[in-house]
């Protein structure tokens, strides 16, 4: 597993060289609701097991959560489950509204 910081994911976005990865966000629905990263999919970290057919194992994939807790799980999950270009993003989306978007809301 990768680790990226906001900044870090912001230049990778903003890079028409590099290929977009999959925004994997695993917060719940409200969470979601409340803010996110344009271009995200949102899964639930608790459906992870249930629909991680959905997922191409050869994606990048770089997983979100609020503070990066829930999605270091899922990007554990993952790479137990074969997949091998997983990325966390390191304080989640609360480090992308500080650091990166301060018009995003905070939670």
């Amino acid at each position: 597993m990768h680790h990226l910081t906001a900044p870090e994911l912001a230049a990778w976005l903003a890079d028409p060289a590099r290929p977009r990865p999959l925004l994997l966000d695993v917060r719940e629905n409200w969470e979601f609701e409340t803010c996110k990263i344009e271009g995200s999919t949102q899964i639930a970290m608790n459906t992870i097991p249930a629909r991680i057919e959905e997922l191409d194992e050869e994606a990048e994939i770089v997983c979100i959560c609020h503070h990066g807790a829930r999605s270091m799980q899922v990007a554990a999950f993952l790479e137990r489950n074969g997949f091998s270009n997983i990325t966390n993003l390191t304080g989640g989306i609360h480090a992308w509204a500080v650091q990166v978007d301060g018009s995003m809301p905070k939670y």
